[in-house]
């Protein structure tokens, strides 16, 4: 018998993070920032797919907010590649091809 209650979030198998220093956008407060890892001192029903965990998402100015996968965009550049800081074109390409695996195309959009 399980002991877990309805509303505990279940850990989605195959689930693939949103790697560090990729640009986001808030999808509903369209604030903009980089990814800064996750955290798992999470209160509250709204977590990643892992059921664990949120995301750090740097705005700058030292300043990080929590938000979960549900709530952000991936910002792409000119050429449709994700922004990372301080990545190479082909690591780029490579994650945004695994991004593009995981993430319907609405979930895309071109930073301004």
């Amino acid at each position: 018998m399980s002991k877990a209650k309805p509303s505990d979030p279940q850990p989605a198998s195959g689930w693939r993070r949103i790697p560090d220093g990729t640009k986001v956008k808030h999808r509903h407060e369209g604030q903009e920032g980089f990814i800064d890892g996750t955290t798992e001192l999470v209160i509250g029903p709204h977590r990643n797919p892992d059921g664990k965990t949120q995301y750090r998402m740097n705005v700058g100015a030292g300043a990080r907010h929590l938000v979960t996968e549900d709530d952000l965009c991936i910002l792409l550049d000119t050429e449709n590649l994700v922004i990372m800081a301080k990545q190479n074109e082909p690591y780029r390409r490579s994650v945004t091809e695994q991004l593009h695996g995981v993430f319907a195309a609405d979930r895309f959009i071109k930073s301004s």
